[in-house]
């Protein structure tokens, strides 16, 4: 356990970290179900933009831009260049090939400058809606951790590597299907508890805040789990840029189903 949080942090993190000991398949699989932990520290750092914005200490729309930027940078950005680079493949064609070629260069074509300028924007519109309440920063918070979720949905067994070689090699299929239902109902589950906590301080209807938070996991879930099967499909398989770009559409999705539960809840 130890050296499969070692890896999730020195992978997803900008944390500094001593390396595992060992990786095997093992370790790759815990490191992909530990993933979501580590969207802890700018979950905290969200958590407290909402409660500056809900003050009102800080407008709602600079804090939606801090946290962006904040989460960019204790990610070193990583999955930004994932999202970026899978939209620049797979624009270039349909051939497998080339599109894993284009996606090996790293620089940023028209495609993946489109693909990263429209998702943040996604992503701070729902934030400058959703940081200025309790519930609606509660839902982000579910959103971001919810993203990570990602990783072992495009690890879980069954799911091939595109190349030979990389981190979707390494972690492609390491995540068994029920170690993936575990970890997807402990979310859920933990979600479900956050917002009956907070719509018993905060709404009407606690059960209806715990609904919305599901809603959003699920939604997160169902993305991640379409970037998978669309990579594999136009790919033959699972990259390290696939992962990091499930993320953040992930995390965009989950974002925008947690501004529409923030409404309706309101």
């Amino acid at each position: 356990m130890r050296d499969a949080w070692r890896l999730a942090l020195g992978t997803f993190t900008a944390l500094r970290v001593g390396a595992p000991r060992r990786v095997d398949g093992r370790v790759l699989g815990g490191a992909m179900l530990l993933a979501p932990l580590t969207a802890a520290p700018a979950a905290v750092v969200w958590a407290g933009l909402g409660l500056l914005a809900g003050a009102p200490v800080l407008p709602p729309a600079v804090a939606a831009v801090l946290a962006v930027v904040v989460t960019a940078l204790l990610s070193r950005a990583l999955h930004l260049d994932g999202l970026a680079d899978l939209a620049d493949g797979l624009t270039s064609g349909h051939d497998p090939a080339r599109s894993l070629e284009v996606m090996r260069r790293g620089d940023t074509g028209p495609a993946g400058a489109a693909a990263l300028v429209l998702t943040l924007l996604v992503d701070a519109a729902c934030l400058a809606t959703l940081l200025a309440s309790g519930v609606g920063t509660s839902l982000a918070v579910t959103a971001l951790v919810a993203s990570r979720l990602a990783c072992a949905v495009c690890a879980r067994r069954g799911t091939p590597a595109a190349r030979p070689e990389g981190l979707g090699r390494g972690v492609a299929g390491t995540v068994s299907r029920p170690a993936l239902a575990l970890v997807l109902g402990a979310t859920a589950l933990v979600a479900a508890g956050a917002g009956q906590l907070v719509g018993n301080a905060a709404a009407p209807s606690p059960y209806a805040v715990a609904a919305g938070h599901v809603a959003v996991v699920a939604t997160a879930v169902a993305a991640a789990a379409a970037v998978r099967r669309h990579a594999t499909r136009r790919l033959g398989g699972v990259t390290g840029d696939v992962i990091g770009a499930a993320i953040e559409i992930s995390l965009a999705a989950a974002l925008v189903a947690a501004s529409i539960a923030a409404s309706t809840l309101a």
